[in-house]
């Protein structure tokens, strides 16, 4: 597909033999459109960074197949592919200025001087380092050798740019600044950016589709809105931000808790036992006397500044948790003991696959 920048196809990756043989990637098959944020996010040792190390050409695939732009890539070194690699190690010369390490590949590929120096400055002008041109790596703060990595590895003009938790390194101030800083980079220079990150809230903030990775399956490809709002299983709502999840049996329209208690649920949802998933943000506590859902007694009333997080029982001791802006009903949550009612918002409870 003309729209499609990097293919994997059954990729199978095995380290050791027989017995001792561990599986690292196990049929994962996947499609990156040009021009997106794409971020392979899971919990380590879940495969995300052997991929990326398959695409860039630092692993061989046991099996399977990766196309750049339709063409067959599995068998090029990584020298000869259109691809960079930003590591979560800055690997900065510190012998080099700035201007030399952003350099440093260009120079190794014989460019001439002028062009090296036109190309440079170009980059340091993207990652707003030009003032800083001249200075040793130990002389600039983390973010700025986060930049300086950026900028090399954008130097030679890949076609895709692969970053393996480059923001891990810094505090979190600084990760936030550069999350904004990639993301611009992204939308400026249109070209193919993959991340690996752990981490759930940069994922969703950043990306234009994320793949969530198990234990070297792939779980889940969607927007931030559809893996969040539409988990395909337990382990992707659960590692997804926070959730409340409900053992129930589900009969057509009807999942029931409990033993006793009927909730609404999708006609297309799966039969039989399954578990129930739903938001706090997507709880809304009312007053015990107002038409609600269900009625739960509050049993913990936590503050957070922006967020109130309120800890709720039901009658058949099932618990679950509530989130609303601390803006809310002025701020503050009904105190402990007091019996509420529960309004759930339209398609929050979610039937999951187990």
């Amino acid at each position: 597909m003309r729209d499609v920048a990097i293919e994997a196809v059954s990729l199978r990756k095995v380290y050791g033999t027989d017995q001792h043989a561990v599986v690292a990637l196990d049929d994962v098959s996947i499609s990156i459109r040009k021009g997106e944020f794409f971020t392979l996010l899971g919990p380590s040792g879940c495969g995300k960074t052997t991929l990326l190390k398959m695409i860039a050409g630092f692993e061989t695939p046991s099996e399977g197949n990766i196309l750049l732009n339709g063409h067959d890539i599995t068998e090029q070194p990584p020298n000869r592919r259109p691809v960079n690699t930003v590591f979560q190690s800055y690997a900065l010369f510190p012998h080099l200025t700035v201007r030399q390490n952003v350099g440093f590949g260009l120079s190794m590929l014989g460019r001439p001087a002028a062009e090296i120096d036109e190309v440079v400055n170009r980059a340091l002008g993207l990652v707003k380092l030009e003032a800083m041109a001249d200075r040793k790596p130990q002389q600039l703060s983390g973010g700025q050798q986060q930049r300086v990595a950026l900028a090399r590895a954008l130097a030679p003009s890949p076609e895709v740019l692969l970053l393996d938790e480059p923001l891990s390194a810094l505090d979190l101030k600084l990760r936030k600044e550069m999350q904004t800083e990639l993301k611009r980079l992204q939308l400026e220079l249109g070209i193919t950016f993959i991340f690996v990150t752990h981490d759930q809230e940069e994922a969703l903030t950043m990306s234009d589709r994320i793949a969530v990775m198990s234990s070297g399956n792939l779980l889940q490809v969607g927007t931030p809105k559809e893996i969040y709002n539409h988990p395909v299983n337990r382990f992707v709502a659960d590692f997804i931000g926070e959730t409340n999840f409900i053992p129930a049996q589900v009969a057509g329209t009807t999942a029931t808790i409990g033993g006793d208690i009927a909730l609404p649920v999708d006609p297309a949802s799966p039969q039989g036992s399954h578990t129930l998933a739903v938001r706090p943000e997507h709880i809304r506590i009312v007053p015990s006397g107002a038409e609600a859902t269900l009625r739960a007694l509050i049993t913990e009333s936590v503050y957070f500044g922006t967020d109130s997080h309120v800890r709720l029982r039901l009658a058949n001791d099932i618990e679950l948790v509530a989130r609303f802006q601390s803006d809310e009903a002025g701020g503050d949550a009904p105190p402990v003991d007091t019996e509420v009612g529960l309004i759930f918002a339209p398609g929050a409870l979610q039937v999951l696959e187990d």
